[in-house]
């Protein structure tokens, strides 16, 4: 699979890697513990190597399910974690109400104040097993802390060798520049915002400036949790505890729309590239200027096959703008408050 320097950190990654949000459970319904070790490490095998978790996956589950697929395997995998959402404390500004496994109510707080990033980075250094991560995220803003004083905080800990770069989420450019400037010599490695064919928001300034300054970029959602794989039929029912139940664009009237792109659109680009659906939307999108890698979310072994089979697949330029074209201007519900990425 093709890799890319992730920024001017010292980091590379593959240009396709694997999210982990999934796996944590919460909500994507139940877990599968066994078979999302499988396909961890099975993307170990395939050259989908890079690994995107966070300590709010399944509060700490996910980290811990990706420290035992690398066990014995550390110097194969590359460790991409956050910081910032915090479940267990009240400091900082509420961000979303949710539950517990056992129903009980949960309240989640943005948090990047110094001791806070301090402890988080500790523990999911004991959750993964690690001495060292190789990317840590501020997940999202914290509207209370100033960004310098987190920042200064991830370069510490970066001079202390426990992590090997830093890197932020869904910031904006005047957050990126500001990020930048409080970590002087020291490189942001990247920014992660939601990015695909359906949520096109970061082609306006995100991107273009993440390329001039080069900054990596690392989009989440390039499937749009499933919705532009073909997969997720007019007769797909979801489970109660799937988010997307209840998100707008997985109602019929909205799959019925992009189901008709995919079918007319890139079905037939897929045909000439002997791909899949899913394997040419994840290629259009590691192809877009600015995009350093893609997440694409692995719960088992055989998407692990598909998702890191697009890591090779270069699209024919007329194939890659009917595509483009075709879903420019497609109006669909996506501001729904449902996915807390």
């Amino acid at each position: 699979m093709k890799t890319r320097q992730l920024g001017r950190s010292d980091v590379t990654v593959p240009v396709i890697i694997a999210g982990a949000w999934a796996i944590g459970g919460g909500y994507w319904g139940a877990r599968h513990d066994a078979s999302a070790i499988a396909a961890l490490r099975r993307g170990l095998d395939v050259g989908m190597n890079a690994i995107d978790t966070a300590p709010i996956y399944g509060l700490g589950h996910s980290e811990r399910l990706v420290g035992q697929a690398i066990a014995g395997r550390r110097d194969d995998a590359v460790i991409l974690t956050k910081v910032g959402l915090r479940w267990d404390c009240d400091d900082g500004e509420l961000f979303f109400e949710g539950k517990h496994d056992d129903g009980s109510p949960m309240k989640v707080y943005r948090n990047a104040r110094p001791d806070s990033v301090r402890l988080e980075v500790e523990r999911s250094l004991e959750r993964l097993g690690v001495d060292v991560i190789d990317v840590v995220q501020v997940h999202w803003p914290d509207p209370t802390t100033p960004i310098a004083d987190t920042m200064g905080a991830l370069a510490t800990l970066r001079e202390e060798g426990k992590i090997r770069a830093i890197g932020v989420s869904n910031y904006d450019v005047e957050m990126l520049k500001r990020a930048q400037s409080s970590l002087g010599d020291v490189p942001l490695a990247s920014d992660q915002p939601k990015y695909s064919l359906l949520a096109r928001e970061a082609e306006v300034d995100v991107l273009p400036h993440c390329a001039a300054a080069e900054v990596g970029v690392v989009v989440y959602s390039p499937l749009e949790q499933g919705l532009l794989t073909g997969k997720v039929t007019a007769e797909r029912v979801f489970a109660d505890d799937d988010g997307r139940r209840h998100r707008a664009t997985f109602q019929p009237r909205n799959r019925a729309v992009v189901n008709a792109v995919l079918k007319n659109v890139v079905t037939p680009v897929a045909a000439d590239c002997g791909a899949t659906l899913a394997q040419v939307v994840l290629a259009w999108t590691v192809a877009q200027r600015g995009v350093t890698a893609a997440l694409a979310g692995v719960r088992g072994a055989e998407q692990v096959d598909e998702n890191a089979g697009a890591g090779d697949l270069a699209l024919p330029g007329d194939a890659w703008a009917a595509i483009d074209a075709a879903f420019t201007g497609l109006s669909l519900d996506l501001d729904d408050g449902a996915t807390k990425k």
